[in-house]
């Protein structure tokens, strides 16, 4: 699992005085990154090998302006092309929110899948939940 803290910011609060809902997104996916390092180690775009499926996040409970929130960051299942991660935001021992988000391994040159290279494939089951 890999954790990463966020100190949420004045413009990230909504009218109604929450973390506004279109944060956790942004949020999630610096939790990703080091998942996204197994497959591009320095983030350059001219390599970039990865394309988001899908995502979704679960609001549990209202998170505000104050106190940070940890972004707790695991693989819940990897397939043959792409990986499921799950993750988790923490703020003051509540779970605020959670989601999944399905990444797959991409040849954007060809436009289509490719099978997870098998020394990254154990860097993912490392972190499975």
């Amino acid at each position: 699992m890999f954790k990463k803290t966020v100190t949420p910011r004045f413009g990230d609060v909504d009218g109604l005085r929450h973390i506004n809902n279109t944060r956790l997104p942004i949020w999630f996916e610096l939790g990703r990154d080091p998942f996204f390092r197994y497959f591009n180690p320095d983030l350059r775009l001219e390599n970039w090998n990865l394309i988001m499926a899908h995502i979704d996040v679960d609001f549990l409970v209202p998170m505000r302006l104050g106190a940070d929130v940890e972004i707790r960051t695991c693989v819940g299942k990897i397939g043959t092309t792409s990986f499921t991660v799950y993750q988790e935001a923490w703020q003051n021992g509540a779970l605020g929110a959670k989601g999944n988000a399905v990444v797959v391994h991409y040849d954007f040159q060809r436009k289509q899948p490719l099978p997870i290279p098998a020394a990254i494939r154990r860097q993912l089951e490392e972190h499975l939940a």
